[in-house]
C-alpha cells in the first residue's frame, strides 16, 4: 500500500506538469485487438445471497462483471470505459483529480455493446484487477483474448475498488483499501467461484457458450496475487497468470499443478530482486510453469492505466512505453492460454525470441 501511494504521489506530480491544452486535443483511445473476430461486451450484475458482503456487512455480496467474447458481427455502440462517476471517483482516489474525469469515461474501445456472438462453446478466461483499480483498467486485455476466440469476464470485486457503478445508478466506494491486503485472496476466490457457478449453471445464457472443462484466470497486482488461492479452492480453474502481483500469502505445500505463469516488472521480479515471494513459492508451482520478467516495465504496463497514462502525458521517464506495455502483457498472456486451454502451439513460451528483447525468462530451479 505504501508502495501504492508513493506511485500515485509521482503521477500528480507530473500531472501538474502536464499541458491541459493539449492533453485535451485528442480522445484516449485503447489500441485495437489483434485478433480476427470482432468483440462483443454486456454488463453483469450478479447477487450473491450466500454470502454477507465482507467489507459492507448490511447486505449481500454483489458483483459489477464485464463480459467480453467473439462476435458474429460487430453490430452495436461501442462500450463506454467508466461511467462519470466511477472515472470521477477513480481519479480523485488516485490523487489526480486535475484530469478531466469526462476524458477518461469516454476513452475509446473496441468492444461492441450486446453484439451477436459467435455460436459455439469456448475457453473462459476470468480476469482480476489490482486493488483500488476499476474493472474496466483490464479492457484491453479483454478485449484481445475475446478477438482471439476467448469468452472472458472481468470481476468488478465490490468496494474494493475506487468507483464501482450498478445499475439504479449507485457507485460504491473502496472500502477495502486499507484494510491487510492478505485478507483480499479468500474473498477474491470466493467470488470468482460464484461467477463460475452463476456463468455455467444450468439457466445461465452464457452457459451456451462457455466450455466449462475449459477455464483460466489472470490478475494483476493483488488480482494476480488472488489467482493461486482461488486455484486452490476450485479446481475448475486449470490454467493461472499472475500480472505483477506480489503472492504475500504462500502458495500450500500442496502446492498447483496446473499451469502457472508469472510475468511482472524486471526490477521487482527476478531470483535476486526486491521481492521474495515469487522465489519462495516457486517450488508449490508443481506442474507447467514460466517466470518471465519485462525490462523497464512498472507496474502499470501490464493494464490499460499504462496506454491512458502515457496519453495524458503522465509517463515516468525512462519506463517501457505503454503500447509497448499493452502489446506484450497481450502476447504472453493470450499464448498462456491458448496453450493451456486450447492446446495451441505457442513457441512464444519456450524461451527469449529477438522480437522482444525486454523479455527475460526465469525457470530457475524448473
Amino acid at each position: 500500500m505504501r508502495r501504492l501511494l508513493v506511485t500515485l504521489a509521482v503521477v500528480a506530480a507530473v500531472v501538474s506538469l502536464a499541458s491541459p491544452a493539449s492533453a485535451e486535443a485528442t480522445p484516449l483511445t485503447l489500441p485495437p485487438p489483434t485478433g480476427s473476430r470482432p468483440v462483443g461486451a454486456t454488463d453483469l450484475h450478479l447477487i450473491d445471497d450466500s454470502r454477507r458482503d465482507p467489507w459492507v456487512p448490511t447486505g449481500p455480496r454483489e458483483l459489477m462483471v464485464s463480459m467480453f467474447y467473439p462476435a458474429l458481427l460487430p453490430t452495436g455502440p461501442r462500450r463506454p470505459y467508466l461511467t462519470l462517476a466511477e472515472a470521477t471517483a477513480f481519479l480523485t482516489e488516485s490523487g489526480i483529480p486535475d484530469i478531466d474525469p469526462a476524458r477518461v469515461a469516454g476513452v475509446r474501445t473496441s468492444a461492441r455493446v450486446d453484439a451477436p456472438p459467435l455460436p459455439g462453446k469456448r475457453a473462459l478466461v476470468v480476469l482480476s484487477p489490482g486493488f483500488g483499480k476499476p474493472r474496466a483498467t483490464l479492457t484491453g486485455l479483454a478485449e484481445e483474448l475475446a478477438s482471439k476466440g476467448f469468452v472472458v469476464a472481468v470481476i468488478g470485486h465490490n468496494h474494493e475498488s475506487h468507483g464501482t457503478a450498478f445499475p439504479d445508478g449507485h457507485v460504491t466506494g473502496c472500502a477495502a483499501c486499507g484494510s491487510d491486503s492478505t485478507l483480499l485472496p479468500p474473498v477474491r476466490a470466493a467470488d470468482v467461484s460464484f461467477v463460475l457457478d452463476t456463468l455455467t449453471g444450468p439457466s445461465s445464457r452464457w452457459s451456451w457458450l462457455i466450455d466449462r472443462t475449459r477455464i483460466g484466470m489472470a490478475g494483476h497486482s493483488i488480482g494476480g496475487y488472488s489467482t493461486p488461492t482461488a486455484m486452490v479452492t476450485d479446481r475448475r480453474i486449470r490454467a493461472g497468470a499472475d500480472l505483477d502481483g506480489r503472492l504475500w500469502s504462500p502458495i500450500p505445500a500442496s502446492g498447483i499443478d496446473r499451469p502457472f505463469l508469472l510475468l511482472g516488472r524486471e526490477s521487482e521480479y527476478t531470483p535476486s530482486g526486491p521481492d521474495t515471494t515469487w522465489a519462495a513459492n516457486w517450488p508449490h508451482l508443481t506442474g507447467w510453469k514460466r517466470w518471465i520478467s519485462v525490462a523497464t516495465a512498472g507496474h502499470a504496463s501490464f493494464t490499460d492505466v499504462g496506454v491512458l497514462g502515457e496519453q495524458l502525458g503522465l509517463s515516468k521517464p525512462g519506463l517501457l512505453g505503454g503500447l509497448r506495455g499493452m502489446e506484450l502483457t497481450r502476447a504472453y498472456v493470450s499464448a498462456f492460454f491458448d496453450a493451456h486451454l486450447r492446446g495451441g502451439r505457442q513457441p512464444l513460451l519456450d524461451g527469449p525470441v529477438a522480437g522482444n528483447p525486454e523479455i527475460r525468462f526465469w525457470n530457475h530451479a524448473a
